[in-house]
């Protein structure tokens, strides 16, 4: 990255201090546990350039790292209930959780893949008609649940509706697994789908609530490749399963997973929501066995709903952060990038299970084997994004002289959309001119690569341009993602069996590089404009 080329360092020194020195304040105007907020999009993370932009008396109360090379946002307080103060092991412990949850809706909607020939056996229809009434339909509600699970966790806190969401989604999964006829799974199906989401919105809350700035792109990595690993896990693990017995198996089995999901968010989940910014800082209303047993039921959620927004606020607020330029022009990229690859997940077992000349007639243990591809994948663009992310956020802090601006996060769509397009149109032509497995899997391989560190940076962007509207961004980003894959499944097949596979992929990675062009380029040059003008403080 050429210093010409870095659209984030867009003007000189006296216009980069004019956001922070221009207006001089005073030690007591300034509220340095809801500062990170009010500057949406733009921290001061150098204490030497604090010092230049708040002044010694102000810089001298900012908490620092732990070798004093970065200033802590947001800045934790002196209470140990305060999230930010937990210890490390404590901290890992709840993320290793919330990853696993976030596991748990496209997890079970992937199981519906593995057992996609045996459901149609089983139910006397066809696989297209499987794929259109659950698969399709349960990916469309994902979205929809998110946005119902930020209204509630803005008033009850996040750990009840994180229970209370499993539960549900759980004891639906269980109707699934049980179902006599089409119409109750594809029902069972969809409610375990809409109430299962909660975690995928949840997580960033959690992130963000642990963490401090400088650590936080480095944990939504973490999270993120929990819930775009999910949708491969369960066809890779219960095609080998369904192949030899029923796919009641499979439910059952993902019923278990989902089990151990809500006992661990009984016993060892806690409730990280703190109430930093309201004065003063509200007390635990109850102590000790009480206070656990109430916030996981949402007891004390309904206590401390005095301190938090209406749920009228709650209800118009993703309504008020959709329209913002900055965030809506991104939210369709990601749409298209991520629903794309929806759409492979949901079709590559028909493409590879039909015989020819649209397949390749693979044997049901032949496709569960080729969903270890994307696993393998994911984990491969996690270690890339861990590195990458942290790299392009330390470089760009130095090169603006010690200050973040959210736009240098969009830095890593420039790797993810060159491989995006190598793997789409490498897997195209491998399933059109049936070309070896090898192909397939580089194909299929680079295209889930790219998708995951194109997330991350779109996930780690839109939190630091809206750090008090984490859970709307989060629901926003998982709505933009599932309705554009929701729909794939019913033209991918029909499409390439009319003009070829590699057409269908090369169009719709040529729509991604397109979007990629018009948007990305353009929030980066423009977004610190975006941000003052339409950011929510």
């Amino acid at each position: 990255m050429s210093q010409t080329a870095d659209p984030v360092k867009t003007s000189g020194e006296d216009e980069k201090h004019e956001e922070g020195a221009a207006e001089e304040q005073s030690v007591d105007e300034i509220d340095l546990y809801s500062f990170h907020e009010q500057v949406a999009g733009r921290l001061v993370i150098d204490p030497k350039e604090a010092a230049i932009e708040f002044g010694d008396a102000i810089a001298s109360r900012l908490k620092l790292t732990a070798d004093g090379t970065k200033v802590l946002w947001p800045q934790p307080t002196d209470d140990p209930n305060d999230p930010q103060n937990w210890s490390d092991r404590r901290k890992a412990l709840l993320l290793i959780i919330i990853t696993l949850a976030a596991i748990v809706p496209d997890f079970d909607s992937g199981i519906g893949i593995a057992g996609i020939f045996k459901l149609a056996v089983q139910y006397n229809t066809t696989t297209n008609v499987i794929n259109d009434l659950t698969s399709n339909w349960s990916i469309f509600l994902l979205g929809w649940g998110g946005l119902t699970a930020v209204i509630a966790i803005r008033r009850l806190g996040r750990l009840p509706v994180l229970f209370w969401s499993q539960l549900l989604a759980l004891g639906f999964l269980v109707g699934c697994t049980f179902a006599p006829n089409l119409k109750t799974f594809t029902a069972m199906r969809c409610l375990t789908a809409f109430f299962g989401t909660a975690p995928q919105v949840t997580g960033l809350y959690v992130v963000t609530d642990l963490y401090p700035f400088h650590l936080q792109a480095r944990m939504l990595n973490f999270w993120t490749m929990g819930f775009i690993i999910s949708p491969f896990l369960s066809p890779f693990a219960f095609g080998f399963l369904v192949a030899r017995t029923t796919w009641r198996w499979g439910y059952g089995i993902g019923s278990m997973y989902g089990a151990i999901v809500v006992l661990l968010i009984v016993f060892f989940m806690e409730e990280t929501m703190y109430d930093r910014t309201v004065r003063p800082i509200p007390t635990r209303p109850t102590t000790g066995l009480r206070y656990r047993i109430e916030t996981l039921v949402g007891l004390t959620g309904l206590k401390m709903q005095k301190y938090r927004m209406s749920w009228t606020e709650a209800f118009l607020s993703p309504f008020n952060v959709v329209w913002r330029p900055h965030i809506l022009s991104i939210l369709v990229f990601e749409a298209m990038l991520f629903g794309f690859s929806i759409g492979i997940n949901t079709t590559n077992a028909v493409f590879l299970g039909s015989p020819p000349p649209l397949g390749f007639a693979w044997s049901p243990f032949a496709i569960a084997g080729g969903y270890g591809t994307p696993i393998v994948s994911v984990i491969i663009g996690e270690l890339v994004g861990r590195f990458l992310n942290e790299w392009i956020q330390n470089v760009s802090i130095r090169r603006n002289g010690g200050v973040f601006e959210a736009e240098s996060r969009l830095w890593a769509c420039y790797v993810a959309v060159p491989l995006y397009i190598v793997g789409f149109v490498t897997l195209g032509s491998a399933f059109q001119k049936h070309l070896s497995p090898g192909a397939i899997v580089m194909g299929w391989g680079i295209a889930e690569t790219s998708v995951m560190i194109n997330t991350v940076a779109v996930y780690a962007y839109c939190n630091d341009a809206f750090p008090k509207h984490q859970g709307e961004v989060s629901a926003l980003i998982n709505l933009a993602r599932t309705l554009g894959g929701f729909a794939v499944a019913y033209f991918q097949v029909p499409w390439a069996l009319k003009h070829g596979a590699l057409q269908v992929f090369g169009v719709e990675a040529a729509i991604v590089v397109a979007l990629f062009l018009l948007i990305v380029p353009a929030v980066q040059i423009k977004g610190r404009d975006l941000r003052k003008r339409f950011s929510l403080h």
